[in-house]
């Protein structure tokens, strides 16, 4: 079959005339039947909305016969209240004023009390002479269409909810954050104060003595162990004492309140080295390791007294800490070994050793924990800084008075960046050098 000017006409033989026939026989559907069986819903209504004509498929979506509503129902009949509300206000005027609606949404009630969304257009038919006749609608179920736009709806309800509890958890997680940064920097205020009162708040002024002194925190979140003091004894004896106590945090702290108190007051009763750390591990071992709780520290402990040509005699013992070192004025630098010292509090007696030398003037001797030798340093940080890199390094900086030393230092720690993970206190006594030959 071929198409010519717009008419189908056969062609072949055999089994295409066969299906020429059936095709044709398919298009002798009649107008009636057309119109009762469209895939939409077909009505005529009078100007009034008086229902005249509707078709089969309609009159089936809403479950009604025809007898009950050709000539006995309008229109808006159909309608819910909703519907014939908009028909009234605006379908129906707009229709008068333009002659035809297009595509309004629309819902029509089924017999069975349901609801039946739809998509309505209507034009109005006019006499030869222009008088308005009656009104043809067409009715297209847009249930689907409904369906979708309400689960469109709902899923942008759902993704608003979505967004909304998103914005609101984002919110709860900033302000987490304000309050843990606050939270963060009361404690490390009250930190920083607690820490303070462990420690003196300045190194007296004593005659014929240069002091200077640093501490490190590895954590401002934490309260560090290390601990050192320097006070009078008499009117020509200074005691001092530097150390390091296990642990970190508040029983820390309190070993370390009991610490630097026992050794003052064991120090004012009788000043001898090894008298003053034996009283300190008698008191730590009974308060803490006896009672099932160890608790140890590493210190030197030690008195400076003037001595001859204004040079201090240094005498100090040490229990399980790191030796002192001094920085000679003749550029030597060399450690006050205090052989034997073992930890304080840890065992139920303990020898300690003591060592002397004397600080002659434009001499330096430095004491300090062990955060300082055990910084990680190198490219990987797996190699300890150690005692061998630190007698170089104060080699190269002898003879040096104390607060040469200490700024000295302090840049080293600042260079060790990450891999200085420990708490540090350097403390550093030298007596002044003296004004060479002409000095005015």
């Amino acid at each position: 079959m071929c198409r010519t000017d717009g008419v189908f006409e056969p062609s072949g033989t055999g089994d295409d005339k066969a299906m020429d026939a059936a095709f044709t026989a398919l298009l002798e559907d009649s107008v009636e039947e057309l119109y009762e069986s469209a895939p939409c819903g077909y009505l005529s209504t009078l100007m009034d909305g008086t229902i005249a004509k509707v078709n089969a498929t309609l009159l089936g979506w809403l479950g009604l016969e025809r007898e009950a509503v050709v000539g006995r129902r309008y229109f808006a009949d159909l309608l819910t209240v909703g519907g014939r509300l908009y028909h009234e206000t605006h379908f129906a005027p707009l229709l008068r004023m333009q002659g035809e609606v297009r595509g309004i949404a629309l819902e029509m009630k089924t017999a069975h009390g349901g609801r039946l969304p739809v998509l309505v257009s209507s034009v109005i038919k006019n006499s030869g002479e222009g008088e308005p006749l009656l009104i043809r609608t067409t009715v297209f179920d847009a249930s689907d269409r409904r369906a979708y736009e309400e689960e469109l709806l709902r899923r942008r309800q759902e993704a608003e909810r979505a967004r909304v509890e998103a914005e609101r958890a984002r919110a709860e997680a900033e302000e987490a954050r304000r309050q843990a940064e606050t939270d963060r920097a009361r404690l490390a205020d009250a930190l920083a104060v607690l820490q303070k009162s462990l420690l003196p708040h300045t190194l007296p002024v004593l005659p014929g003595l240069e002091t200077a002194v640093h501490y490190h925190t590895a954590s401002p979140d934490q309260l560090g162990g290390d601990f050192y003091d320097l006070f009078s004894l008499d009117g020509d004896r200074w005691a001092f004492f530097l150390g390091d106590v296990c642990g970190k945090g508040p029983q820390a702290a309190a070993l370390t309140s009991l610490t630097r108190y026992t050794l003052r007051a064991a120090a004012h009763h009788d000043p001898e080295p090894t008298t003053v750390l034996t009283t300190l591990n008698a008191v730590l071992h009974e308060e803490y390791t006896a009672s099932g709780d160890p608790r140890y520290c590493t210190c030197v402990f030690g008195v400076l007294a003037p001595a001859a040509d204004g040079g201090m005699s240094v005498r100090l013992g040490s229990g399980g800490h790191p030796p002192a070192l001094v920085l000679r004025g003749d550029g030597r630098a060399e450690f006050l070994p205090t052989p034997g010292g073992m930890l304080v509090g840890a065992l139920p007696a303990v020898p300690f050793a003591t060592a002397e030398t004397i600080l002659a003037p434009g001499e330096t001797l430095l004491l300090y924990t062990d955060g300082l030798t055990e910084a990680r340093t190198g490219p990987t940080g797996e190699n300890l800084y150690g005692e061998d890199a630190l007698l170089a390094f104060a080699a190269d900086h002898a003879p040096a008075p104390p607060r040469t030393v200490i700024a000295a230092l302090t840049e080293l720690l600042e260079g060790f960046g990450d891999g200085l993970n420990d708490d540090t206190a350097l403390l550093a006594l030298g007596t002044p050098a003296q004004a060479g030959p002409g000095a005015g």
